[in-house]
């Protein structure tokens, strides 16, 4: 059964549209020494660790199976993340393609004693889903309910175009030179 009563096929996805609140996720964890560089900032790597795997989860609730990180399109680091933080990654599905998906990630950083609450990094990330030989499979259209849920799924087209652009130039350009050279 899925979260709303329905049956779910045997893959376990569900194929008709879904709203981003059905595959919205924050994951929480505290910052340590160990995930600290020598200025008592945590490492960068480690704050994209967090947003993979928040993302991915996102995704693969969305696709109702396994998924794979196709591209990190953007990260942006916006506030040094300290030891002693807590850190709140939240992760939703922008827009889904016939395969693959975007999944925007925000990080805040928790200052425990004051309460204060700072946005410190965003990312958008590609996944695309596999079925069980791990080839890619279609997924589910997504259904936004809200403003900010359009707002973010036109965004995510601009970004595909962008992406998709980008590969094409970068073909022709290396289409060029080996016909030079």
């Amino acid at each position: 059964m899925t979260r709303d009563g329905d049956q779910a096929p045997a893959d376990g996805s569900r194929r008709g549209p879904k709203p981003p609140r059905e595959s919205a996720v924050t994951l929480s964890q505290p910052m340590d020494l160990r995930h600290t560089n020598l200025m008592g900032n945590v490492h960068g790597g480690e704050i994209m660790r967090l947003i993979d795997s928040a993302a991915g989860i996102a995704a693969s609730r969305h696709a109702g199976g396994p998924v794979v990180t196709a591209s990190l399109d953007q990260m942006s680091f916006l506030h040094p993340v300290h030891i002693g933080n807590l850190v709140f990654v939240h992760a939703s599905v922008n827009d889904v393609g016939r395969t693959s998906m975007e999944v925007g990630v925000r990080v805040e950083a928790e200052d425990l004693f004051s309460g204060l609450r700072t946005h410190t990094s965003s990312a958008y990330l590609v996944f695309v889903a596999l079925d069980e030989q791990g080839r890619p499979r279609p997924v589910p259209a997504l259904e936004p309910e809200t403003e900010v849920e359009r707002r973010r799924q036109s965004e995510a087209k601009i970004r595909r175009e962008i992406r998709l652009a980008r590969a094409e130039a970068i073909r022709r350009q290396r289409g060029e030179a080996e016909a030079r050279g």
